[in-house]
């Protein structure tokens, strides 16, 4: 690689190295995943070497801060990239924030950059079967090696910034800082044209910041995160405004007026650009069809029509708009797309594990809505695209989240509830769980399972009594709460 920094000598950094490696490997992994999520993809198939390796590097970067100990900053992850030789500066970015719908959205940006016949990066999270998946170029996961090769590369470099942090007091690189940087460093060594990159949390501090987003995204704002982000809407926008620089295009999701105040003020602070939902944008018909739907979406560039999005529900039309409004803004200076190039991209565009069929008979359907604005979203678009009359629900929440809240959206259309845990260690107790969803449900609707694959074996079998004909057709099982209850539910149906 072509990158180093003068005031840092090879020595130096090959010194660092071997012992940092040996300290990190001794200490207890407490990342941002387990270990059985975060190494299997494609293990079945792989070099037992090469799977040895990605086991040791995931290893050492789960024995870091997990993704939900934040400690607000950007300055360990400014101090890697400047060591590298700013690689996040040889590209262009686009950058998206928001509550919920930000992944798809950046699915959807990568996608129409693509069919453009350039080369793209992606940084999504959280993962949902293999930590690889988070760093995608050309739309396809990094491979084992490739992973293993990334973070070898960097790893003296973070080192460095580790040992200089700690030396004043400070933390090491978390688990999500160290992908970033990861992230930044296979996209200019790909090298790419375009990053698309997903902020963790929040965005004003949040280590993906240190890119200048050419084009920022802000997709709807509601209560989440307020540990760390805000006990209000003001004070979350106010975090996420932050991805906009100065002079770049913001695309802005309808939002609730006490998150537009923030976002516009932070768009004007900087001169940047607004293309508004709702103003400039906006869906302008929407119908069902076979396995997604049709669309015709406004930009200023004028009106798109008849175009299949193979996703469901009234939000994914949405997040298409403002990554339809992003893509223009990047690629023609906001002129039109050319409508074969939109309609190939979005007829491409998957979401895994949002709103997925990943088994028929009963029909087991999984999202990852894990929060009340989420599950608004799941469950008009449940309604609407799917026809189950019956529908028992698996649901496993991060214990910080708003259970009741999530529970209570989801009551009106689901019959009955099993509560469990997921394989995360901040999983909710299912008996606690199951005294919030006795109090929303009552206690006739809700069963209690101490592990998932029991929940969906309940779950299933609740749903096939309630199937008079015998058909599966009218009943389900809905899997929701988190995307680790998601993720382990897909391996456990085999899709993982």
């Amino acid at each position: 690689m072509r990158r180093c920094d003068p005031t840092v000598s090879l020595q130096q950094v090959e010194e660092t190295y071997p012992q940092y490696v040996a300290d990190s490997l001794n200490k207890t992994p407490r990342g941002g995943s387990s270990n059985r999520r975060g190494t299997s993809r494609g293990a079945e198939n792989a070099d037992p070497a090469v799977q040895e390796a990605l086991n040791r590097v995931y290893k050492e970067i789960l024995s870091r801060a997990p993704e939900h100990d934040i400690d607000p900053t950007m300055a360990r992850v400014e101090r890697v990239l400047e060591l590298l030789g700013d690689p996040h500066r040889a590209y262009r970015t686009v950058h998206i924030t928001g509550t919920n719908g930000k992944s798809s959205t950046a699915r959807m940006v990568e996608r129409l950059v693509r069919e453009h016949g350039l080369r793209t990066g992606r940084f999504t999270s959280p993962h949902l079967t293999s930590v690889t998946e988070r760093i995608a170029i050309d739309g396809e996961p990094l491979t084992q090696e490739q992973f293993v090769e990334v973070f070898e590369d960097v790893a003296p470099y973070i080192g460095v910034a580790d040992r200089e942090s700690q030396e004043q007091g400070g933390p090491r690189l978390s688990f999500f800082e160290v992908l970033t940087v990861m992230a930044y460093a296979a996209f200019a060594d790909a090298p790419v044209d375009v990053a698309i990159v997903e902020v963790g949390m929040g965005g004003r501090w949040d280590s993906t910041n240190a890119v200048d987003g050419e084009v920022a995204i802000i997709t709807p704002v509601a209560m989440d995160h307020e540990r760390w982000l805000g006990s209000t809407l003001d004070e979350i926008a106010t975090e996420k405004a932050g991805i906009i620089k100065d002079g770049a295009v913001a695309v802005i999701a309808e939002q609730p007026d006490a998150a537009l105040e923030p976002i516009l003020a932070r768009a004007q602070e900087v001169n940047a650009h607004l293309i508004r939902e709702g103003v400039d944008l906006e869906v302008a018909d929407r119908r069902i069809a076979v396995g997604g739907q049709l669309i015709d979406l406004r930009t200023p560039a004028g009106v798109y029509t008849e175009i299949f999005l193979p996703l469901h529900g009234a939000h994914q039309a949405r997040n298409a708009l403002l990554a339809l409004a992003a893509t223009e803004a990047l690629m023609s200076g906001g002129r039109a797309l050319g409508a074969e190039i939109v309609e190939a991209a979005f007829g491409d565009v998957d979401a895994p594990g949002r709103l997925e069929v990943v088994r028929t008979s009963p029909t087991v359907v999984v999202d990852v809505a894990h929060n009340p604005a989420g599950a608004e979203a799941l469950v008009d678009a449940l309604e609407e695209s799917f026809n189950l009359q019956h529908i028992v629900a698996v649901v496993a929440v991060m214990a910080d989240k708003d259970s009741e809240g999530l529970l209570s959206v989801l009551e009106p259309t689901v019959e009955e509830i099993v509560v469990t845990r997921n394989s995360s260690e901040r999983s909710a107790d299912p008996e606690e769980l199951a005294e919030v969803a006795r109090e929303v449900f009552g206690e006739e609707r809700v069963h209690v399972a101490s592990r998932l694959d029991e929940a969906l074996q309940i779950a299933a079998d609740l749903a096939e009594a309630n199937d008079r004909h015998g058909s599966g057709v009218g009943t389900g099982v809905l899997v929701t709460g988190s995307v680790v209850t998601v993720a382990d539910a897909r391996i456990l149906v085999g899709r993982g």
